[in-house]
């Protein structure tokens, strides 16, 4: 890809003005009239998540926010009174509601008190945060906001948001100097100004262009996204998962792409397609507040009683039914940890006073 920027300017036109690629992803993913995400079919028409792959996946949410929830109750102790608690579950870039229905789903399946249900006194708030409209059918439990409220106690969950947080790229010139990518609308790149401010503060902290050609997305947005998010929580939890890379293992070409219908395609700022790009997490940790904790989406759902082992074949005779029930959550509990797919996710946990992992 070395001077692909510039190759890219040679040989295409007639795809608009030229913008930096920040402003061109929010107007191909939000904007009014045409933004990809404001669609009618939503995110799960293009592409599957782990929230898609298995209802396993929002149960293991929904016992995290158990966990956040009881340390809250046990902190609260006698100030809880007679109302008990409310604890608030926050899903952010909530899509078309499919996570945070689910987790309501696995907590009224355990039933309130159970010991794999929430805390005596305990009740759940729970919100979805997401510009697209309201869907229909929606759980009437479920409030529907464009930001996250303030002030909350408990979980706050952002399951592939910050992948999808406009951010602007850079590509090192000949001399090495890294200037911004501009991109038309069509998909034609060129190289712009130099890099200067916070942006390049941001890269020679995180993601150093040392080598012509080199280039990074620059992940300053989400940085301030995350922190502001995560801010949001008062006691509790506030969680991040997303592919994502760390300091000394960038990729060096960058991770920008489009998604259409379920294929990997060419990121054109048209509307047409999602616009992704994998997350510096190790940079959005030491911008928000609390303490964090980085791990693989494999571990942290082994941590949360997800587990692809098998049932016992002797169950197979006793009770074929549950046997036949258990592989298929064996099925979709590897697919949810696999190696090389959905369990090389990472995830980042930042705690608050009073909540933890």
């Amino acid at each position: 890809m070395a001077g692909g920027a510039r190759e890219a300017d040679a040989g295409r036109g007639g795809g608009g003005e030229w913008r930096r690629w920040r402003v061109a992803a929010e107007e191909a993913l939000y904007g009014p009239g045409g933004g990809f995400y404001l669609r009618p079919e939503g995110p799960a028409g293009h592409f599957r998540t782990s929230v898609h792959a298995s209802g396993l996946y929002a149960a293991a949410v929904a016992r995290l926010l158990v966990r956040v929830a009881g340390e809250l109750r046990a902190a609260d102790g006698a100030e809880a009174g007679a109302d008990g608690v409310e604890v608030a579950f926050v899903d952010m870039g909530a899509g078309r509601g499919e996570l945070v229905t689910g987790v309501l789903d696995a907590l009224d399946a355990r039933g309130a008190g159970g010991s794999e249900g929430l805390p005596p006194g305990v009740r759940v708030r729970a919100y979805a945060v997401e510009r697209a409209p309201r869907p229909a059918g929606l759980d009437p439990r479920v409030e529907w906001v464009a930001e996250p409220p303030a002030g909350v106690r408990g979980l706050l969950f952002a399951n592939e948001w910050l992948d999808n947080v406009p951010v602007d790229v850079a590509q090192a010139d000949e001399e090495g100097t890294p200037r911004y990518v501009e991109v038309r609308r069509d998909g034609a790149e060129r190289l712009g100004a130099p890099v200067t401010g916070a942006d390049a503060r941001w890269l020679d902290r995180w993601w150093p262009l040392r080598e012509p050609g080199g280039r990074a997305e620059i992940g300053r947005p989400r940085d301030e996204a995350w922190a502001a998010a995560a801010g949001t929580v008062e006691a509790g939890l506030a969680v991040a998962v997303d592919y994502a890379h760390s300091a000394g293992a960038r990729p060096p070409f960058g991770t920008l792409t489009g998604f259409r219908a379920g294929r990997e395609v060419p990121p054109v700022p048209d509307g047409t397609c999602d616009i992704t790009a994998h997350v510096a997490l190790d940079a959005c940790a030491a911008a928000a507040p609390g303490a964090a904790e980085l791990l693989s989406q494999r571990d942290a759902l082994r941590g949360l009683g997800v587990s692809g082992e098998r049932p016992p074949l002797a169950l197979a005779s006793s009770d074929p039914a549950a046997y036949v029930r258990g592989l298929a959550a064996a099925g979709e509990a590897a697919e949810l940890t696999a190696r090389g797919g959905l369990g090389d996710f990472t995830w980042l946990l930042q705690r608050r006073p009073g909540g933890g992992y």
